[in-house]
Order: structure tokens, then sequence, then C-alpha cells
């Protein structure tokens, strides 16, 4: 079993799977590009109570694996990163502007899926028996 993550009060293991979009998908993440966004996550993750775990990418999204804490409100934290790598990679790589309308870096939509831990068929199977001698 994973290590299990814990607070003063609580015991859980919340992993998600995050893919983020580039506006358009405009083929504009290179090696560069995606290690300081990774950077960036790691740098902003921590007011969140968010662990990145996963990075990788293709030249128009990411894929990142983190754990967060049942009080994380990851929505805010997605909005922040969001905001704050589009401001600075747009900044920082000004040639990615020229191929982003709008300047929008990221996509509005983003895809969040939690992961890890037992298949859903094995968790429900394991409450209908309790109870059950």
């Amino acid at each position: 079993m994973n290590n299990l993550d814990h607070n003063g009060h609580s015991v859980y293991l919340l992993y998600y799977h995050l893919i983020m979009v580039v506006k358009y998908r405009r083929k504009v993440i290179d090696d560069d590009i995606s290690t300081r966004a990774k950077e960036i996550f790691s740098y902003i993750s921590g007011n969140y109570g968010i662990e990145l775990e996963e990075w990788n990418h293709d030249c128009d999204h990411v894929h990142v694996m983190f754990r967060a804490q049942p009080r994380t409100e990851i929505s805010k934290f997605i909005n922040a990163y969001k905001s704050a790598s589009s401001r600075l990679l747009k900044k920082e790589y000004p040639e990615i502007r020229e191929k982003l309308w709008k300047g929008a870096f990221w996509s509005q939509s983003f895809c969040l899926l939690t992961t890890g831990g037992a298949p859903i068929e094995t968790i429900r199977a394991y409450i209908e028996s309790q109870g059950e001698k």
C-alpha cells in the first residue's frame, strides 16, 4: 500500500492527473518552456498543499501528476497557476507570443482526473460487503 498522507484530523491519499492545453492547441511548448512551466508549478503549489509527482509535455499540452490535501482548493490553484505561468512564460519567452492569439497561453478548459488507489469496482465491492459475516 502507498504511504498515506495525514494531518491532525485525517488520513488521505489524493492523487490527481491534470492535463492543460495551450490555447488553440498552438505548438509552443519545447523542453525549455516545459522545464520553466514545471518550476513555476512547483513554486506555486506549496501555497496550496500540492506536491508535484510527475511532469511531461507534448508541443501543445502538459501532463501533471500531483498529490493534494483534503483542504486544497484545486480549481483555485489551477487558475492561479495558469495565470502566473502564462504571464511569466510570455515575458521570459517573447517568441511564443507570435504563435498565440490575444495573448492567452493556456486554454480556459483543463482535464482533471483522480488517480491511484484501488479500482472503482474493488472499492464498490468492499463497501457492499461491509456488515456481512
